[in-house]
């Protein structure tokens, strides 16, 4: 498996990073941009472009919509989550409406992810 950064996707991640959706800029603006440990977003890892990355943790955090509650996003879901966790990274998917109904409970569980994962319980 090559994790190498995959250049047909640079120009797409560019493009979602300009065009996040209203979740996605909350949390980034709101949180992870200034997180003590560095965060970025719309990273591209191998084959996929993942919402927010955590190198130094080995995290990706996924903010998903209601697409990703029907039987085949699932799937693909899935197939993603076990492709990133072949390279050690831990996946964690947070409902877009946890993000707008329960943004202090986000942050929380993404700082306890952070630390847990980078030893600093």
């Amino acid at each position: 498996m090559n994790r190498k950064h995959n250049p047909a996707l640079t120009a797409n991640a560019k493009a979602l990073r300009k065009n996040m959706t209203k979740e996605e800029r909350h949390l980034w603006y709101d949180f992870l941009r200034d997180y003590s440990i560095r965060f970025l977003r719309q990273k591209v890892i191998g084959k996929y472009i993942v919402d927010f990355y955590c190198h130094d943790a080995g995290l990706v955090i996924e903010l998903d919509g209601s697409q990703h509650y029907n039987p085949a996003e699932q799937i693909k879901d899935q197939t993603r989550t076990e492709y990133l966790n072949k390279w050690g990274l831990m996946v964690i998917r947070i409902p877009n409406n946890q993000v707008t109904r329960n943004f202090q409970g986000v942050c929380e569980y993404i700082d306890t992810c952070v630390k847990r994962r980078c030893g600093r319980n």
